[in-house]
């Protein structure tokens, strides 16, 4: 196994027979990240029922910017379909009680719609209720999300950042 400079692990034939037989069991996982050495046609035969593989291609890799790859890892999040068509803007607004929440919410949609960041506010809704659904407790915030009110309103964090004047450009730096 080898890691790739997003700290990826990519694996080798080998690797994936090793799991399989210290009795891991791969097909839950979502992909293997691949050597493109391997022959994965010879690997797909040695294991029945094995996830998708994804070939790793270090040439490829290495001109893969840090946006390219986050937006690759997005694709590959599980989220309930109706998560994934949420109107997020108009979730959020609702979720405003006053005119000045209104604004903010309204100035910081702009900055996560610039940052093509509204997968990431559906993500979030969905980690929440799930949270919520399974009872799970989580902090109260920290860090310089504290500043975001949209997350707030999401429950992400505790902190009402309206309340204590908290600039949203301190968290979308």
């Amino acid at each position: 196994m080898k890691t790739d400079k997003f700290g990826q692990i990519i694996f080798g034939e080998q690797d994936v027979v090793d799991l399989y037989l210290q009795g891991h069991d791969i097909t839950v996982l979502n992909h293997l990240l691949v050597d493109s050495t391997v022959d994965i046609e010879t690997a797909a035969h040695i294991l029945d029922n094995v996830p998708a593989f994804i070939k790793y291609d270090e040439m490829a890799q290495d001109r893969l910017t840090i946006e390219d790859f986050d937006h690759r890892c997005q694709a590959t999040w599980y989220m309930p379909d109706h998560y994934k068509q949420l109107d997020i803007a108009a979730h959020v607004l609702n979720l405003c009680k006053s005119d000045a929440e209104l604004q903010r919410v309204g100035q910081e949609l702009l900055l996560f719609q610039e940052r093509d960041l509204f997968n990431l506010l559906r993500y979030l809704v969905y980690l929440v209720d799930t949270m919520r659904e399974n009872k799970l407790i989580w902090g109260v915030g920290r860090g310089s999300s504290v500043a975001s009110f949209v997350l707030y309103l999401l429950g992400v964090h505790k902190i009402n950042s309206l309340h204590y004047e908290l600039d949203p450009v301190e968290f979308l730096r």
